[in-house]
């Protein structure tokens, strides 16, 4: 079972693994993090549920759920090469963050996994320090941008030969395709098609009239995905992709206007997106006009494998 030691807990506290039903409940709590920390609930649920179905998890041994005396979810963990740990804010200072990191790392350590990573947000210093006390250090940087609406700029004119349109029913494969081979560059695995889409459009909250395509010569040459997400006054832009032989044309500024136009449109007063150093877009997104809100760090750790219990917890 994926559980945590009653003696890590404490008294009165339990832990069991996540299921689907619990996801509801896990929203709830990474949303409290949130709160707390930003001032506003920002992580939908589907960003929830993507996470348990990533390839190669098995919730029932790589998630566990703390609950207090009342039974109620108030810390949670996931490990798959990447981590994420959450402790609701009023049940901080108990130990139970640092119950979860040593969690994570001797079910990694189980299964075989020579490092473990997670993202945290640099303005939880005590996040932050709680990990370096683990002997986590720091990898990339990743840094939310944001541009107030209207931007004041309209879209520069295509480059010869490319057009532009809205996403429509039967771009899903194309654009993943495109997606997925613009970030080979920096990212440690393709996803299948199957774990882009749950991340992508088929999330409640992806927002085709809002997303913009380049095509040129019938071909798919560029791609901004846009999510719309309810009871927010942003915009959040979730991908952003220009085949490798049209890059430098104009073509990743002239989607993102248009998107942001998109959004201006439909009552929005601002637009987002995340991007991180070893993507080299930062420049980009500044030249279009964004500027920096915030920064989480990658913090990655090594984790020396136990080959007589790989597999097993």
């Amino acid at each position: 079972m994926s559980v945590l030691s009653p003696q890590h807990l404490p008294a009165g506290y339990r832990s069991r693994p996540a299921t689907a039903a619990d996801l509801p409940a896990i929203h709830g709590l990474v949303t409290a993090c949130e709160r707390a920390l930003y001032g506003r609930a920002e992580t939908d649920l589907d960003a929830v549920a993507a996470d348990l179905a990533r390839p190669g998890l098995v919730p029932g041994l790589d998630t566990v759920l703390v609950l207090d005396p009342a039974g109620e979810p108030v810390g949670r963990a996931w490990v798959n090469r990447r981590s994420e740990a959450d402790v609701h804010p009023a049940h901080r200072g108990l130990g139970i963050g640092g119950s979860l990191l040593d969690w994570i790392e001797a079910r990694a350590r189980q299964a075989g996994t020579e490092w473990v990573a997670q993202t945290v947000p640099d303005g939880d210093r005590a996040a932050v320090e709680l990990l370096r006390a683990h002997g986590y250090g720091s990898m990339v940087t990743a840094w939310l941008l944001e541009i107030a609406l209207p931007t004041g700029s309209p879209p520069p004119e295509p480059p010869p030969g490319v057009t532009v349109r809205t996403f429509r029913p039967g771009d899903e494969h194309p654009v993943h395709l495109l997606t997925e081979d613009a970030f080979d560059e920096w990212q440690s695995r393709r996803k299948s098609y199957q774990e882009w889409a749950l991340l992508a459009v088929e999330r409640a909250t992806f927002a085709p009239e809002m997303s913009w395509l380049a095509v040129a010569d019938g071909e798919l040459v560029g791609a901004v995905l846009a999510l719309d997400v309810p009871d927010s006054d942003e915009g959040y832009v979730e991908r952003v992709a220009v085949r490798a032989d049209r890059r430098n044309q104009g073509i990743a500024r002239l989607l993102l206007q248009h998107t942001f136009r998109s959004f201006h449109a439909q009552g929005r007063s601002s637009c987002t997106l995340w991007t991180h150093s070893d993507t080299g877009a930062l420049a980009l997104y500044q030249r279009v006009g964004m500027t920096v809100r915030r920064s989480s760090t990658v913090h990655s750790k090594a984790v020396a494998i136990d080959t007589r219990q790989a597999g097993s917890i």
